[in-house]
This record gives structure tokens, sequence and C-alpha cells, in this order.
């Protein structure tokens, strides 16, 4: 069977050229919230130093941005669906601008940290809302491509935040990492103000589940907290058993809620859409892989490689360039020949990307070690275009809102995991305490040459793991099936597989 169909014109778009609108728009939206979730890794050492931050604070301007990035995504997704996502997205931009104004004038680590919270929220309401924008707009034809340079964006965001930051630093003070948002995000909230319309059907004066969302808040923060101490070590076993119990009792609560309220935060009946399920759980594992990729390959050239920041920024712009080419034309080639091949094929190339960077040492030539990340752009933007369209085609217009928040929360989850997930397996090789510090400091003047050899087998180890992990994102894609099956609302506002 084909995918929805598309016979409304409001869900169509009012014209060819509003599709490019929402493309453009949304577009430089994820990019922003991207290059913002890597852009303080490289120069976290002189932030750190500059606020007099301790090691624990200094992990806190990191995470503090991905936490309110994830936290309230299904909350996003649930009032885009009923308030309207124009104005949600919007909002975001607004958001989004004054936490980057307020964390550049910010005076200590808590200042950092809190703000930097508050510029995750805003990214939050932006790559939720993205997604579902586009699929109401873009034509079932054209879906996978307008999705793949939206998706890409963000990914290539993401990578390009070490390079920036890493030429801003080499001259600026670390203060205009943030400062470059500013006029960037003024214009994009008075662009998207001007220029955006709301074509969805929403649901206006439907209630909001704020049980279910406390739970799944609760749910989320337990299993960050406790991935976050223990990878990082800032609590003792007990803490970290307490919060992952307080996370599965959260989740148990939130499936409850999401059962037997009339209007859920969650409509668990999603998941019973094999292409919607398969998408995000392949995605899920992925952003696992993907998260600390670019962190570890960043720590390998600095300390291992001994290269300045600017050099680490400027060696890792063609696993950018890869990704940008394969991307939209990923998107486009799923659109005539369906997603399967290239979902399954880009996990399989970046699987074998990652076992390669596995066998790497101090002692591999450079322009190896660049093919091989080569190879995992390329098959980043393989996958991650087909995927995102496959998963948002496939669930009915009206709940793309909190499909759309359901899927980005997963994936930050992942993205979050990430790095957890690289400093444990590095502590099967390489003793915790030196792990922890080194990824904390990132200093590369307090290594000796025997702790960069011991470091870079630690590197190895993680690299395999994610190797790993990503090769298990294979089979939720495979087994997702080849075509979208299409689906209509019920009598009661569910789904049912037709």
């Amino acid at each position: 069977m084909r995918g929805l169909t598309r016979d409304n014109p409001a869900e169509r778009g009012a014209s060819i050229e509003y599709k490019w609108t929402v493309l453009t728009v949304t577009t430089v939206g994820v990019l922003m919230a991207g290059i913002d979730s890597r852009i303080v890794i490289v120069g976290l050492p002189q932030v750190a130093a500059s606020l007099r931050a301790d090691a624990e604070q200094a992990i806190w301007i990191t995470q503090a941005y991905v936490l309110g990035s994830t936290v309230a995504l299904l909350l996003i997704g649930r009032i885009s669906d009923v308030v309207g996502r124009v104005k949600v997205y919007t909002s975001g931009f607004a958001v989004f601008t004054v936490g980057s104004l307020l964390t550049s004038l910010a005076l200590n680590p808590a200042q950092v940290i809190a703000f930097r919270f508050v510029q995750g929220l805003g990214s939050a309401i932006l790559f939720t809302n993205s997604a579902a924008m586009i699929t109401d707009a873009a034509p079932q034809k054209e879906l996978g491509y307008f999705i793949g340079i939206n998706q890409v964006a963000f990914r290539m965001g993401a990578m390009a935040g070490l390079t920036v930051s890493g030429i801003i630093l080499s001259f600026l003070d670390w203060r205009f990492l943030f400062y470059i948002n500013i006029p960037i995000g003024i214009f994009g909230t008075v662009w998207a103000h001007r220029r955006l319309r709301e074509i969805a059907k929403i649901e206006k004066g439907a209630p909001i589940d704020w049980r279910g969302f406390v739970s799944f808040v609760v749910f989320i923060t337990s299993l960050l907290l406790a991935f976050t101490n223990a990878a990082y070590g800032m609590a003792g076993v007990e803490t970290v058993l307490a919060l992952l119990a307080a996370s599965v009792a959260a989740l148990a609560l939130f499936v409850r809620f999401e059962l037997r309220t009339k209007s859920p935060l969650l409509d668990l009946r999603l998941l019973r859409i094999r292409e919607y399920s398969g998408g995000v759980v392949a995605q899920l594992l992925n952003a696992v892989a993907f998260g600390a990729f670019l962190l570890l390959l960043s720590l390998y050239f600095q300390l291992v490689r001994d290269m300045t920041p600017l050099q680490t920024g400027l060696v890792i712009i063609p696993l950018d360039i890869a990704t940008i080419a394969f991307g939209p034309l990923s998107g486009k080639l799923s659109d005539r020949l369906g997603h399967l091949p290239f979902t399954t094929g880009g996990l399989g190339i970046v699987s074998v990307s990652l076992f390669l960077m596995a066998t790497t040492d101090a002692f591999t030539p450079v322009g190896v070690v660049v093919a091989y990340m080569v190879l995992f752009g390329a098959g980043m933007g393989i996958f991650a275009s087909p995927n995102m369209s496959s998963i948002m085609g496939s669930v009915p217009a009206g709940r793309r809102g909190i499909a759309s928040g359901f899927r980005a929360t997963f994936f930050n989850v992942g993205f979050v995991l990430s790095l957890n997930v690289a400093i444990l397996a590095m502590a099967f090789t390489v003793p915790y305490a030196f792990v922890s510090h080194v990824i904390a400091s990132g200093d590369p003047v307090a290594l000796t040459a025997a702790d960069r050899i011991l470091f870079q087998t630690g590197l190895r180890t993680a690299f395999l793991w994610m190797a790993v992990l990503n090769s298990l994102a294979i089979v939720p894609s495979f087994l997702r099936g080849q075509r979208v099956r299409q689906q209509r609302p019920s009598a009661v506002g569910g789904i049912t597989e037709v």
C-alpha cells in the first residue's frame, strides 16, 4: 500500500511556494539547535577556567542543554497539536534567543548551567515542530527529500558546532559562542512570525494530560541523571540505583495514566504502527552511536594526535561535507525507491566505519582516519533522511505533533546516553577515574605520553561498543517493512491499520 493520502488542501499546504518557506524557516531553526548541542564541547576547558568551574559543574554546562531539550518534548508535541504548531515553533525561536543572550551574560557556573537549560528548551520546541510542519506542507512524493534537507541540517549543525567552536575560540572569548545566536535568533523569530501560517488541523480546547507529563519528566530526568552520575562518578551506587528505580516506577505510572485518560499526552496506539515504532527504535540506537562520536573524535585529535581546537575543527569538515552531500540525495531517492534500502544500508555503512575507527591509534595516517570519518558521515546522511520520512509519513495528520515529540525525545535520550555509554565502555580497559577526569577536563597539556596511549586504548573500546550498538539498530529498521502502512483515525481518535 502507499502512504497517507493528502486529499485535504489544508494538509497539503496552500501553495507550492509555501513548502519552501516552511523548509527554509525550519532548517535555520534546527541548524541553530544542532550547533549549540555541541558548540561548547571543544571550548569546555576555556569556559570552565574562565568561570572557575569544577569538573562536575563543567559536565553540567554541556548536559544541561541536552536535559532541557529532552524533558519537555512530549508536552511540546501535544501542545502543538492543541494550540498550533506555528505559534509554538515561533515561541521556540524566541526562547532559544533569550537563552543564548542570558548564557552570554552569565557570571558564574550556576548561571551558565541554568541558562543552557533554557537554551535547550528552546531547541526542543524548534526540533519537535520542524518535522511535523514539513510533513504538513510537503507533498508525500517529496517528503523524504524535504525532511532529508531539514534533518541533515541538525546533524550537520551538531558536527559543525565543533568546527565553529574551534575557530571562534582561536580568536575570540568563549562568550562569542553564544553571541552569534542572538542576531540569527531575532531574525528567525520575526521571519517565522511573518511567513509561517497554520495549515494543520488542530484540536482546539483539548485538555492536556498533566499527570502524564509529570510522570514522564520524572522518568526521563531520573534515567538521564542515573546514567550521568554513573558515567562521571558524581554519586554512589546507591544513588544511581535509586534513580533507576524512580525512573522505572515513573514509567509504569506514565503508561498507566496514558492507557486510562481520554486525552493522553502520548497515544500509545501509535506504537502499534510497525513502521513508526521500528523507525523510532532504530533512531534511538543510532543516536547512541552518533552522539558521542563527535566528542570522541575531538578528543582523539586533541589528546592523542596533539592537534589544536582549530585544527581539530578543520579536520572534521570532510565528515560534515559527506553528510550534507548524501542526506538530501538519499531522501530524494527514497521517495522513489522506498526507504528500506537506505535506512538499513546507511546503518550498515555507519557500523563499518565505527569498526574501522576501533582499529586506529596515534600512528594511523590522518588521511586514513579522515576516510573512515567520511564513511561515517555518508552512512549517517543515507540513513537519517529516509528514516525520518518513514517515521513521520506513517502517522495520521492529527497526531504528527505528538508523534514528532516522541521521536525527538528518544533521539535526545540516545544522544545524551551516548557519551555516558562511551565513558563506561572505556572504563573496561582504562581506569575509570582517569577516563572521567579526562572527559570532563579535555586538557591535553596535563597528559603524559603514557596517558595518551592509555586514553587511545579506551577510545578504541568505545568505538567498538558503538559499532555493536549501531549494528543492533539494523534489526528494527529492517523488520518495520518496506512500505508505509496506510492509517486512518478511528472513531475514538485512535489509530486503525488498514
